[in-house]
């Protein structure tokens, strides 16, 4: 299907919607619960149809080794346009999601190994509970890695993911995900999640490259689950009038990888094809909310068999794993006005001998005001960056969310 196929069968889509929409004299959901619920006659499928979009303008400026700031810079850009769709199928026992990104930054990333092709699809996941407190996923998601990841990008409680997430997360792919669940005693539960996936990414069509990517979660919640599935939403806008808290740890395995992170990153090319190295990386989180204040902590570790890629005659690329440790650590309080102050420490420590780069740590103060909960914000930050052997860097961002 060609690129011109695909919008046409896009906005035919849109425009089926709206004919739907207007055609039933149902009213439309409340704000935030998607633009149009629709049910089947027989009730053997529901769809709900949302959309959302973050707006953000960010100015940088270099720090002067004599004082003062210098080489100012600024943008403003679309950074997030998604159009999502949910619900279930034959029987609520059989869910599904989809979600398309429409933005440029949602784009980016084409390649050979992407048929050249616009990164249009995010999600496309169907779930089966297909056992008690069993869960089989199946399709392209989040792979069950680090927490802030998994942490959908509008219910952040800054205005974006910290640097040990761009460093480290494991993000989408396509395989199958088995989820399960049990409590240890009437407030005690623990949730297992194991995921075998293909090992490139997102919206890969060629065949896999190297080898397989193995991803085991376990989370335990010890004084049982958070309301409104909270661990997975930054600020504490419920207000838990009990504490809560989640502690979870993830190990993941990509055998033969051949991106320099992971899943993530650029391809490792040689002469031969590709480079091929085991990559390891493990995740240790934690969430923590009562009576809005909210806790969350983070720490990431990557290692690599050989890190270094190399042509067949043993000459190196100039490619690496990023291999390394990182630690992220934020906290807010919510007053009862929605208005909430949070504060975040990143620390990134790549191995500077493979890597080539230096120690980083960065701080950054936010402000943010809740409308209409994470469905309509409006959020800044001011981030300091500091660089071992470079001069620092300031960073603001002002953002809007709404999502309907």
């Amino acid at each position: 299907m060609t690129l011109i196929e695909m919008k046409s069968v896009f906005f035919s889509f849109l425009l089926f919607s709206c004919l739907v929409s207007s055609s039933q004299e149902t009213p439309a959901p409340k704000f935030g619960n998607g633009i149009l619920n629709l049910m089947g006659q027989d009730s053997t499928w529901s769809m709900k149809i949302g959309a959302r979009m973050q707006l953000l303008s960010t100015t940088t400026w270099d720090e002067d080794p004599n004082g003062g700031l210098t080489n100012s810079t600024s943008n403003a850009l679309i950074r997030r346009a998604r159009l999502k769709f949910d619900g279930f199928a034959y029987s609520p026992k059989l869910t599904y999601k989809i979600e398309l990104g429409l933005s440029n930054r949602d784009l980016s990333g084409g390649s050979e190994f992407t048929s050249n092709a616009p990164r249009y699809i995010l999600d496309a996941v169907v779930m089966w509970n297909f056992y008690k407190n069993f869960e089989v996923w199946f399709g392209q998601t989040k792979l069950p890695g680090n927490m802030e990841r998994i942490i959908s990008s509008g219910n952040l409680q800054q205005v974006d993911r910290s640097l040990l997430n761009q460093r480290f997360t494991i993000d989408r792919e396509m395989g199958v995900q088995l989820w399960h669940h049990f409590n240890l005693s009437d407030t005690f539960m623990v949730r297992e999640k194991l995921s075998i996936a293909n090992g490139e990414g997102r919206n890969v069509t060629s065949e896999n490259l190297g080898g397989h990517h193995y991803t085991a979660r376990l989370e335990l919640f010890p004084f049982g689950k958070f309301e409104n599935n909270g661990e997975y939403s930054g600020s504490d806008l419920i207000q838990e009038q009990k504490p809560k808290l989640m502690l979870a740890g993830s190990y993941d395995i990509n055998q033969n990888a051949v991106k320099t992170r992971s899943n993530q990153g650029t391809y490792m090319v040689n002469d031969a094809g590709f480079y091929e190295s085991n990559i390891n990386t493990v995740f240790i989180d934690a969430m923590f909310k009562y009576k809005g204040f909210s806790f969350m902590g983070e720490y990431a570790y990557r290692s690599a068999n050989d890190p270094i890629a190399k042509n067949s005659d043993g000459t190196e690329t100039g490619d690496v794993v990023w291999v390394g440790n990182g630690l992220n650590l934020q906290s807010g309080f919510l007053f009862t006005n929605n208005w909430e102050i949070s504060g975040r420490y990143t620390c990134i420590d790549l191995d500077k001998i493979i890597t080539g780069r230096d120690l980083e740590n960065q701080y950054t103060l936010g402000l943010s005001k809740y409308i209409v909960g994470h469905k309509l914000k409006v959020q800044t930050d001011l981030s300091y960056l500091s660089i071992k052997n470079n001069q620092g860097q300031f960073m603001g961002r002002l953002q809007v969310e709404l999502h309907f």
